[in-house]
């Protein structure tokens, strides 16, 4: 199993709209990647003001769901929620 997690690190004068993020921009990336799950995040206390989190079956999984045609769209449609720079973790899940 694959969990390919993206965080939002805050910084001074950094935005997020957490609602727009919710509820249409993760809805458009699991219609483009079709995860085996998802799980977003509203950071309380920490680095981060945002992440998800989501699943695939395997590597190759998650590499054809980049293939999408979709991703494009997924990508352009993070300046709709904010002007922060995504950072991305690809992890082999060895437990859960």
């Amino acid at each position: 199993m694959i969990r390919v997690s993206v965080y939002y690190p805050s910084s001074d004068g950094s935005t997020f709209n957490h609602d727009y993020y919710h509820a249409t921009h993760v809805p458009l990336a699991q219609r483009a990647w079709n995860p085996v799950s998802t799980t977003v995040e509203k950071g309380v206390n920490g680095p981060h003001v945002a992440a998800v989190h989501m699943t695939f079956a395997s590597m190759d999984a998650f590499n054809a769901a980049m293939g999408s045609p979709l991703t494009g769209d997924v990508m352009t449609d993070v300046a709709n929620y904010t002007n922060i720079v995504p950072v991305m973790q690809i992890s082999e899940v060895i437990a859960s």
